[in-house]
């Protein structure tokens, strides 16, 4: 905002303060200033087009935020493209969180787009604190009317406010706040690890009770959803946390965090194979959407895990014995090609899994549908033995992965990792424990015995054998001069193995990056949007996460 503007609520009463000029009294509209659908708000002749103006930006960002410090949610919903359902938000936001002083500073603008501050005072009762944070707004023109609009989003009262029935409460806590540690006692914080900020807000939502703490006076965002956790944005009196226990890790906790930070979109999450146990997770955006453990997209060839495990269940390949590894393949009028339409010749099938041979996989469906009777055999072996698609129970929200039955192409498409085939990180990484210790064993965050949950079991392990044969093809792959995953996985210590992968996502330029390995007892996965290969982007950040287990 060029002119510096303040808006200001002193002792309770609104005022507004611009450069020096009180604007009490003075008419901020200028006559009418309706919103988008607001039929009131039109003006004489066709609506203006075009791009805003830098002068209309300033403008209308001014008065927008001098009316909702005004207490005028109504003016403030006429100056959005949406002032039904921006006017209610703007009423809500004073009553709602409590607030009884605020000052509302603009920034310069850059483009369209206005940042502010607010700095508040939150009174519950007889306990005030000051609260301050940060947000933007956008201005856009409206399709019907041509004025210029505040562009309507809940992010713009607070950016924590993310869909339309989120709304700040101040009040006595609903749940007691946790003190939450890693398997060590190390306290985890969303401050010193950010990643962990959504999951320990769900922890404390399903456990905080458990605990054993007591309750507090905070202001916090209310989600609205039962499946959504809310999340404490203010502590005006503290309660008694309770201590709750977790799997984590606060060494690889820390080291995923890194890892994934230098990317603008990348997940990681960390398993022991020996127990199930999660040692980390961690998102980049951190704080967001924790696509670690609820995302689902296609994994691409590290699925090619649990196909090579139902070709050596079915006696169709040896690990040791010669596997066709022709350019391409095709099977019900869908053609698979490798890489750059490589080739291997006289290669074992564990050297076409180490160099990610697509058709040397693709060969064997037909054999597959002889043994099993249809094409449904991966569905299944994802299932009854890496525990794909049942109901896990890790302590908070999950996508516990999804391999529906497919015929001809489709199932194609499945055996590399395309198509119908939906995973995440926190699959994918239990997938490699599996495969490292022969048996699934449910990822979990929290012991089951603090709320009696069932874990899920798999109907069956690995048969010894095979489960001996994919270690070893995933040694070969993380170990061999060859290996698709030898770059990355160079600097990791102990006994190792890999598997790399890439996804064509619809509507990517760049495939994404999928990398996933184990290092004596831990296993890790990570996804890297729109980054190439696994080995590029994907596979150092699994590196890191090893070396720090």
């Amino acid at each position: 905002m060029r002119s510096g503007a303040k808006v200001a609520i002193v002792g309770g009463v609104f005022a507004v303060v611009a450069s020096g000029v009180g604007y009490g009294g003075y008419n901020l509209w200028n006559g009418v200033m309706g919103g988008e659908k607001s039929p009131e708000s039109k003006t004489a002749g066709a609506p203006r087009t075009g791009p805003v103006t830098d002068e209309e930006v300033t403008t209308v960002a001014r008065d927008f935020l001098a009316a909702w410090a005004a207490g005028e949610p109504e003016k403030a919903g006429q100056l959005t493209n949406d002032p039904v359902t921006a006017g209610p938000a703007v009423a809500a936001y004073r009553d709602g969180a409590m607030i009884t002083k605020a000052v509302i500073t603009p920034g310069a603008a850059v483009g369209t787009t206005v940042p502010f501050t607010v700095k508040a005072t939150i009174t519950y009762e007889d306990v005030s604190k000051p609260w301050s944070y940060t947000s933007r707004l956008t201005v856009v023109r409206g399709q019907a009317t041509g004025r210029a609009l505040v562009k309507w989003a809940p992010s713009v009262l607070h950016p924590k406010l993310l869909t339309a029935d989120a709304t700040l409460r101040t009040g006595v806590a609903k749940t007691p706040s946790v003190k939450a540690v890693d398997r060590n006692g190390t306290e985890l914080t969303a401050a010193k690890y950010p990643s962990l900020g959504p999951v320990l807000d769900e922890l404390r939502t399903r456990y905080g009770a458990k605990a054993g703490g007591q309750t507090g006076i905070e202001t916090w965002v209310d989600s609205g959803s039962p499946s959504v956790p809310d999340s404490t944005l203010l502590v005006l009196s503290k309660g008694k946390p309770g201590t709750l226990e977790t799997t984590i890790d606060a060494g690889v906790q820390a080291a995923a965090e890194k890892a994934v930070k230098a990317y603008g979109s990348a997940s990681v999450v960390a398993i022991q194979p020996s127990t199930g146990a999660v040692r980390a997770v961690a998102n980049s955006p951190a704080g967001g959407f924790n696509t670690a453990f609820s995302g689902s997209k296609m994994p691409g060839s590290t699925m090619k895990i649990v196909t090579a495990a139902l070709l050596l269940e079915k006696g169709l390949v040896k690990a040791d014995q010669a596997a066709e590894c022709p350019p391409s393949a095709m099977y019900y009028g869908r053609t698979i090609t490798n890489l750059k339409g490589f080739s291997l010749k006289d290669a074992t099938f564990g050297e076409g899994f180490a160099r990610s041979c697509n058709t040397a996989f693709i060969k064997k469906i037909d054999d597959v549908e002889k043994t099993e009777g249809d094409d449904s055999g991966l569905a299944r072996e994802a299932k009854e033995v890496f525990g794909i698609g049942l109901e896990w129970k890790t302590g908070i929200k999950s996508f516990d992965g999804s391999v529906p039955e497919a015929v001809g192409g489709a199932a194609a498409e499945q055996y590399i990792g395309q198509g119908t085939v939906q995973m995440n990180p926190l699959n994918i990484a239990s997938i490699t424990a599996t495969a490292k210790d022969g048996r699934f064993r449910q990822p979990y965050l929290v012991p089951a015995d603090l709320d009696d949950r069932p874990f899920a079991k798999a109907e069956r392990e690995l048969p010894p054998s095979v489960a001996r044969q994919l270690r070893d093809m995933m040694r070969t792959t993380a170990t061999a001069g060859y290996g698709t995953a030898v770059g990355p996985m160079a600097p990791v210590r102990g006994d190792k193995g890999a598997k790399t992968g890439s996804a064509e996502a619809d509507g990517q330029e760049t495939s994404d990056s999928w990398f996933t390995a184990f290092a004596d007892d831990l296993a890790a996965a990570a996804l890297v949007e729109g980054a190439g290969h696994g080995a590029t982007a994907a596979g150092p950040v699994v590196a890191q996460v090893l070396n720090a287990g």
